[in-house]
This record gives structure tokens, sequence and C-alpha cells, in this order.
């Protein structure tokens, strides 16, 4: 059995009640820098933005914060940074006025301000200080800001830090760069903040589980080894935890799920983790997750290319674990249970094939057109369980089901589909709040005679192949497993991988959905 992975955490955030100018990280010679923010659109001393005394403490050592902004280059734009070096004396008895100042100073553009500008003025300070010990901060601060919306600033700039101190393992064990400083928040402490900072960390910690189980390489990563680690973690944080294999699989009627693993040496697995609060639950809310530990295509097998990244196919079982552990970590009030349905899709003597008729759980028959449209299978099956044993108020499923969805919608939004109006805008909502954005799809009901089958009660793909809508086809499909439930479907294709780090994302699994779903569930009321 593969080794486990090791549970890798976010930098440290501290809170600093005094100003840099008052401040004891002056002359303790803990810093390595400080960030400074700069605001587009303004000329000189404007062009910094309002806190907690950065150019007053740099004008006592005769350094003019807003000359050094305007030489740097910076337009001011949210995610621009430029390091600015300041020097030391070498070999001379002479000293230079600032050298209890920390040794470099970074200006940071902040945009406008909003939420999504402090997200990537935050990235953009996580990459320039990798390396660093520590790196302290006014931005985000704002001398004349209630404290409500300085908390929501702060959350937003710490977690765009987080989320961008990031990087990815080499191996199943070692990291590939150093991590990002401390950051050090000036001129905050505790209360409204205080809480922002502590939720800001429980967003970005559940989106690096995602990223860490996503971008384990394949070799270690088979649904065994899933299972494992969602029953390490999940008993580390009190969840209970349940893990049927091929047996159980098999005399529950787990069909889809069987026959998508039925090709590969690595048997399948489904993984049931249950988070119930202290008191009576307010909801209880159930996430399914796509669990492809590897997809080849099966049968159907896929070119080269397309295989290439996917490891990060049970990106969407990976999102409900991360959301069922971090609902523990913050006490929410709502009942909330992951299911993951996990399996490897491939090319075997026991394959399933393009023409089968597959039996899945609770009975429905189903004709399979294409072994690579794997994750409705296993998807169904976990959503019919979901609705016949769990009886959730809530169900969610998260995919990364068809490239379909990033077609209309490319990299920067999930598609998101729904039996329930309220469900579909309060998911929406969400992802405004996070920026892990989601776009809503029509559910087009004339559509689903496309689906029908003369030799089994569902198609598995549509009728017509040159149609289109493979997204839509895809969530009738398993539409029809979620009983009378609100329900919704996130597909994630597009959002859950990227080929480059651009602000909070990083090359890879991206984490998308955990940070939609975590603050799903604190507006639920």
């Amino acid at each position: 059995m593969a080794p486990s992975a090791r549970r890798r955490t976010p930098p440290t955030v501290t809170l600093s009640g005094s100003a840099l100018a008052d401040s004891p990280l002056l002359t303790d010679g803990s810093l390595d820098a400080v960030a400074v923010p700069v605001a587009p659109g303004r000329e000189g001393d404007e062009g910094l933005a309002a806190g907690s005394g950065t150019a007053q403490a740099a004008a006592r050592y005769g350094i003019d914060l807003a000359e050094l902004a305007e030489r740097s280059g910076l337009t001011g734009a949210a995610g621009e940074s430029s390091v600015v070096q300041l020097p030391r004396p070498v070999g001379s008895a002479v000293a230079l006025p600032w050298t209890d100042l920390p040794p470099r100073i970074v200006l940071v553009g902040v945009g406008q301000g909003s939420d999504t500008d402090l997200r990537r003025a935050g990235a953009a300070l996580a990459r320039a200080s990798r390396g660093w010990r520590a790196v302290a901060t006014t931005l985000g601060d704002d001398d004349h800001a209630a404290s409500s919306d300085v908390a929501r600033r702060t959350r937003a700039l710490v977690e765009g830090y987080l989320l961008a101190a990031y990087a990815q393992p080499s191996g199943a064990h070692k990291d590939t760069a150093k991590a990002a400083a401390e950051l050090v928040l000036l001129g905050r402490d505790g209360g409204r903040v205080g809480a922002a900072v502590v939720a800001a960390r429980t967003a970005a910690s559940a989106t690096w589980l995602v990223r860490d189980l996503a971008n384990t390489p394949s070799g270690v990563k088979n649904p065994a080894w899933v299972a494992d680690q969602a029953r390490r973690l999940a008993t580390r944080a009190g969840v209970s935890v349940e893990v049927l294999g091929p047996r159980e699989l098999a005399a529950q009627g787990f069909g889809g799920i069987l026959a998508v693993g039925g090709g590969s040496a690595s048997t399948p697995r489904l993984v049931v983790a249950r988070y119930t609060p202290p008191q009576p639950a307010a909801h209880h809310v159930v996430v399914v997750g796509k669990g492809i530990t590897y997809d080849t295509g099966g049968l159907s097998i896929k070119p080269r290319e397309s295989m290439v990244p996917m490891k990060t196919d049970m990106a969407g079982a990976a999102v409900a674990l991360a959301t069922v552990l971090g609902a523990a970590h913050s006490g929410s009030v709502h009942r909330v249970t992951a299911v993951l349905p996990l399996a490897e899709n491939q090319v075997g003597a026991a394959s399933y094939r393009p023409d089968d008729v597959v039996r899945l759980y609770g009975g429905t028959t189903v004709e399979v057109q294409n072994t690579d449209a794997e994750g409705r299978m296993v998807l169904a099956d976990a959503l019919a369980y979901a609705d016949a044993v769990l009886d959730p108020d809530v169900l969610i499923d998260v995919a990364t089901l068809t490239g379909a969805a990033t077609l209309g919608l490319g990299r920067g939004h999930a598609a998101l589909y729904g039996t329930d109006d309220d469900l579909v805008r309060a998911l929406t909502a969400a992802g405004q709040a996070t920026g892990e954005l989601a776009w809503p799809m029509p559910l087009s009901a004339e559509y689903q005679d496309s689906l029908r089958s003369d030799v089994a009660d569902v198609r598995q793909t549509a009728r017509d192949k040159h149609m289109g809508g493979g997204s839509v086809f895809a969530a009738l499909f398993l539409q029809r497993f979620v009983g009378t439930r609100r329900w919704a479907h996130l597909d994630v294709a597009g959002t859950a991988r990227a080929t480059a780090d651009a602000h909070e994302v990083t090359a890879g699994a991206t984490g998308y959905g955990a940070r939609l779903l975590l603050q799903y569930l604190a507006d639920l009321s």
C-alpha cells in the first residue's frame, strides 16, 4: 500500500495591533519585507492606499514611497508588484538611516480595493515573498472603514495570500518551492478581523487539501489510497467514515461504479463521510464528488494528450471530502455528508463496453454508448444512493464531467445546473463571494427525449451526436437519479485545472469548489 499523504497547511498569519511606525518588528530583525499598497489613477502620496502609518514610518527614514511607486512603473492594478531592495552598508562604518528597516519594500497594486482586487493583491504578495521568513503589511486595512468592511477586506487579502502560497509537491512528499513567508497584518487585532483570518485559513486549507489530493500522481493514488486518506483525515477531524469495497458494492447494487472500475487492477470504493454538529442540525447537505483516480477513457480510449491531466479527474471527490472536513473544522450548524464514488477507468479484459446495459443502484438500467462518459455512471450510483438512504435536504454534486462545459464558459466559470432556483441563486452568490464563479445553465426538458433508449431505461449520452450541449445532456442524465430532492450539479471540468498560475489560482489542480461550498454552508439559514 502506498504511504499516506502528508497534510500540508498554509503559512502562518499573525495580527499586529500596532502600526508599522510604532512596531517593535522594525527593530527586532524578524521582518524580511514590508508590503505597501499602491492604488491606481493617483499622483504622489495619493497613490499610497490608506493604511497604518507605512508611509510615515518610511518618511522617518528619508524614504519617499510615492517616488518609489512612481519609479517602479506600477499602475496600481490589482496583482501588480515590485520588490525594492534597500541598500545596506557593506564593509563600511557608515550607517544608512534606514538600516533598522526590513531589507525590502514590496509595492503591491490593490486596484479599486474590491474583494477580487484584494485577493489578487494577496496572491501577488505571496509569490513575491517565497523563501522569506516574514512580511508585514497594511494591505486590506483602512483607517476610515467600518470594522466589518476591514474584516471582509482582510479575509479577501489573506485568502489570496494563502491560496497563492501553495506549491505542488514534486513527489508524494516533497515540496517543489519554498513556502511564502509568515504574513503579519499591521494595525489589526482580534474581534471580527481575527474571525475573518480564521475563516480565510479554513477555506484556504480546504483548497490546499483538494490540490494536494488531485495533484498526487495516479501511480500512487488509486481508489483504495483515496479511501485510506479519507478515513485517516475524517477520523482525525471527528467525522465518521464508512468505506465500501468491491464485495459491498456488488451486494448493494452499485453497478455503475463496478462497471467503470472493472477494467482496472485497482478495485473501486465508495466512501461516505458524515459530520453531525453537536446541536440538532439546521439542514442536511450531501455533497457527492466524482472520484475517477485516473481516466484513460476505457475502451473508448482518449488521445494521449487528453490523458495527461487525468490524475485530477477525482477533483470532485476531493472537494466533497474537503467540504465535510471544513464543515467540521468550522463548527457548521448543518449536518454535512460527503459521498465519494472512486474508480479507475482503465483498459482491461473486464472493461465495460459500448452497447452494454448496466444496472445502477436502485435498479435503473443504462445503455452505455461511450466508456469515456464514465463520470456520470459513478455519480448516478452515488446520487441514487444519497436520495434513497441519506435523506438530504440539499443534494449537490461536483464533477470534472464534460469538456463541453468549457466550450461556452471557458476556464473562468463552472457550469451550474439545479432543480431549485433558490439553491442555484445561493450557490451563484457563494461563487461571487469567493471568486469561484459559477454560471447557471438550463435543464432543458425538451432534450430529455434524446436520452431515450430502446433497450434500457435511459441512454448514457444523447442519441444525436451532432446536437451539441454535452454538458446539458450529462446534467439531464444525472437528474434522473436525484428523485425530488433540491439538487444542484457543478460541472467543474474547466475550473478544476489550470495550465499556469494566475493570481490565487495555481497551475495543476486549482481546488475549485471547496471555498464555494463552505461559503454556501456558512450562508445557509
